[in-house]
């Protein structure tokens, strides 16, 4: 499949830039930091998302969705990376509604969707509990009580946890941490007796929580998938969180080189722009280079979602590990070619790096998913 956008997925993404510019520029998250917003992000802009379609990007039509697929999610992650919109789109948009949409009980879609496509619920995928990323290290424990289950154990790094309406937890109800096998997915109520969420705040200015779970009780209705079999379901799920990391990522990498290479025509040192200088040059267009491998793993891996989803896991961490270094590099060639300057505040080239780095650890940075690919192929 050519690795280009069709003329809909560009309609969407010149809509969603222009949108974006005006409605939520980067000065949009200063003041959100600034203010010590206790949501960390605009209800109100994130409620005129969801009337142009973008909550429910993947939401069925039948349940009040655009359905437009997993490129069209990227397109918008890409864009929202540009101006580093801060909303719940990844959590409930790609993350709570993949899992819903390929997992979920007829009745558990009926409840959900429709909410997450009209920008009325949040949710919150809780995975890790640890400071690395590591599914399949899952302690938390589901035992077996009545009819359903008590949840007992602690989460940390939960985007958007502190504000969640649901929840979607991985929990082990068998096994032992490290092992695939005996993984469950659950749906629980934020709000629900036992559940608990202490809010912080990262570097990124961004809200995520740690979360605690004291013999929370869910029922078998509250299961996503099957009971001990949730991991697979579980890893299908993050890997479309990686590919729509992976364009945020994207986006947020492009929009620091266009910081950059702005600042290196402006800037005069010795009479000339320091963009005349042939050092700079050739860094800028090593980085050009990266940007644009970088643009095409991260639609290969959208689109494999799109057309064989269970089949999509390798170009989605590939696409992750990728971007990540690229916006990592893109970031920290920004602030050595801006000079001291780049990191004080006055200028926005520092609040890309700081957003870059947490987005480059969650869901696996490099080293996890150089590893994953090669477990994958039998290495």
């Amino acid at each position: 499949m050519p690795l280009v956008l069709t003329e809909e997925q560009e309609m969407l993404r010149d809509s969603a830039r222009g949108f974006l510019d005006e409605k939520a520029p980067v000065a949009a998250l200063r003041k959100l930091r600034d203010s010590n917003d206790e949501t960390g992000f605009s209800r109100s802009l994130w409620k005129e998302m969801a009337e142009q379609g973008w909550a429910g990007i993947l939401v069925e039509e039948e349940f009040g969705g655009a359905d437009f697929g997993f490129v069209g999610a990227g397109v918008l992650a890409e864009e929202m990376g540009r101006t580093l919109t801060a909303s719940p789109f990844l959590s409930t948009s790609i993350l709570a509604a993949t899992a819903l949409k390929k997992f979920a009980s007829k009745a558990q879609k009926e409840e959900h969707l429709p909410a997450i496509a009209a920008g009325d619920l949040v949710m919150a995928l809780a995975v890790d509990e640890k400071a690395k990323h590591g599914p399949a290290k899952t302690a938390l424990k589901a035992e077996k009580s009545g009819n359903g289950f008590k949840l007992s154990g602690e989460k940390t790094f939960v985007a958007d946890g502190h504000v969640a309406d649901k929840l979607i937890v991985a929990a082990r109800s068998a096994g032992a941490p490290g092992e695939q096998q005996g993984l469950t997915l659950f749906l629980v109520d934020a709000k629900a007796k036992g559940v608990s969420a202490e809010r912080t705040i990262m570097v990124d200015s961004r809200g995520a929580a740690r979360m605690k779970f004291d013999a929370v009780d869910v029922t078998g209705d509250d299961v996503i998938g099957e009971v001990d079999g949730g991991y697979e379901a579980l890893e299908a799920v993050l890997s479309a969180g990686r590919a729509g990391l992976a364009a945020e990522l994207s986006g947020s990498a492009q929009q620091a080189f266009e910081l950059t290479t702005a600042y290196l025509k402006d800037r005069k040192q010795f009479g000339r722009a320091i963009g005349t200088f042939q050092a700079l040059q050739h860094r800028a267009a090593h980085l050009y280079s990266e940007l644009e491998l970088v643009k095409s793993v991260v639609l290969k891996a959208l689109q494999d979602l799109d057309n064989n989803f269970g089949m999509a896991a390798v170009t989605c961490s590939l696409a992750k590990a990728k971007a990540g270094d690229v916006a990592k590099l893109a970031s920290q060639e920004a602030v050595q070619m801006f000079g001291g300057v780049g990191m004080t505040d006055e200028y926005d080239i520092g609040l890309y790096m700081k957003r870059i780095r947490v987005a480059q650890e969650m869901f696996g940075d490099h080293a996890f998913h150089a590893d994953r690919i090669a477990r994958m192929r039998g290495y």
